[in-house]
């Protein structure tokens, strides 16, 4: 049994991102990616902190429009995988309980629509 306890609170989802952004970062198929985007990390990382707060515990604090950062990124399945997959490692190393559990169904939801929209939108424009 684990010992992990949940995600509770701001500082929990501030572990989860910045060691989940780590692993991105270190990533041979994902951090080329995201380093030809983000050349200043910090606001990207207060952005999904604010992201993940309002996403689990409803706060303010979030605003703008995810998708469209994406749409243009030279991304496909397998990016959104490995996004996924370092994403629930990142989760089940340090947590474990509903809000976990929960972080993991949207994030997977976040990939699906990313991938689907990104997708039609390529298909549309070929």
């Amino acid at each position: 049994m684990s010992s992990h306890s949940d995600i509770a609170g701001f500082e929990d989802i501030k572990t989860l991102v910045d060691q989940f952004y780590d692993k991105v970062r270190k990533d041979d198929l994902l951090g080329p990616v995201f380093d030809a985007r983000i050349k200043d990390w910090q606001p990207h990382l207060n952005t999904m902190y604010n992201f993940w707060n309002m996403a689990l515990f409803g706060e303010r604090g979030y605003s703008g429009h995810p998708f469209s950062k994406h749409v243009d990124l030279p991304v496909d399945s397998m990016h959104f995988n490995r996004w996924l997959h370092l994403f629930m490692t990142t989760l089940n190393e340090n947590f474990q309980g509903p809000v976990a559990a929960e972080a993991m169904q949207k994030a997977s939801a976040v990939a699906r629509t990313f991938l689907s929209r990104i997708t039609r939108i390529r298909e549309t424009n070929r």
